[in-house]
């Protein structure tokens, strides 16, 4: 799939991520039903509405390609997957039931293993974030593409954006390695696009959570000209075994 063809699939999907986090908004504001899944993490009606909108024009637009999403149980017992779709319709389904407003909606295309696409809006903060190849990393700002990889920041010192206020310890030496000045809790994979955005600089975290919740993410981060590797310095690859993360260093261009 060339660059072409990558971006008319991103440049269509921006409209339906759109539609679908204004319809995540709405069935919030008239009330959610809530349930909790068997791992004990909760899912709402809101969850599977988004993830019926964004497969349904996925599999529209690209009909030969698998689609895994947290919400549905197709194609997760696939093996040696090495092109598929990885959604996550809500992440941060916490933060949207309890009406905060850093839940993201997130599409990611794998191609051989590693991310091509990714789509990731945060619809209660009115921010779209997209990208479809190096170097074309997008946040789009009142209906304009302002390119990722040109911002800078405008601050010293380096900053980390974490999932808790409590780090462990192998979290905190890497931020001793990189002199972290400061670091800021962050809910969902905004903390993704923060990075790519300079906004902040790094994001560590051990193994956790599913390969759904980062690779979108994943792709922002990397066609911004940022990096993403294990504490060992392995290239993430996608597709593994029950689609489990590894650890991760998240890194944008201004401390590579």
């Amino acid at each position: 799939m060339n660059i072409e063809e990558t971006k008319k699939i991103t440049l269509v999907l921006i409209d339906t991520f759109n539609k679908a986090g204004h319809v995540a908004l709405s069935l919030r504001e008239a009330g959610l039903k809530k349930e909790i899944k068997p791992d004990n993490t909760p899912v709402s009606n809101g969850d599977i509405e988004v993830n019926k909108i964004l497969t349904k024009k996925i599999s529209e637009i690209t009909p030969n390609i698998p689609i895994v999403s947290e919400e549905n149980s197709a194609h997760k017992n696939d093996k040696d997957l090495k092109d598929f779709w990885l959604i996550d319709p809500i992440d941060g389904t916490r933060d949207y039931i309890n009406n905060r407003d850093e839940f993201t909606l997130n599409a990611a295309l794998i191609l051989n293993k590693k991310p091509a696409i990714g789509i990731i809006t945060a619809p209660a903060k009115k921010r779209v974030f997209y990208s479809y190849a190096l170097s074309n990393s997008y946040e789009l700002i009142n209906n304009q593409e302002i390119e990722l990889i040109n911002k800078q920041k405008n601050y010293k010192e380096i900053k980390a954006v974490s999932y808790s206020n409590i780090l462990k310890p192998e979290i905190l030496e890497v931020y001793k390695k990189y002199q972290i000045a400061s670091h800021q809790k962050m809910k969902s994979s905004l903390k993704f696009c923060v990075v790519a955005a300079g906004e902040f600089d790094l994001y560590v975290a051990e193994p956790r959570a599913c390969e759904w919740d980062i690779a979108a993410g994943h792709a922002i981060v990397v066609h911004a000209g940022g990096e993403i590797k294990d504490f060992n310095g392995n290239e993430i690859i996608y597709g593994k075994t029950e689609f489990k993360n590894t650890s991760i260093i998240l890194k944008n261009k201004n401390i590579i």
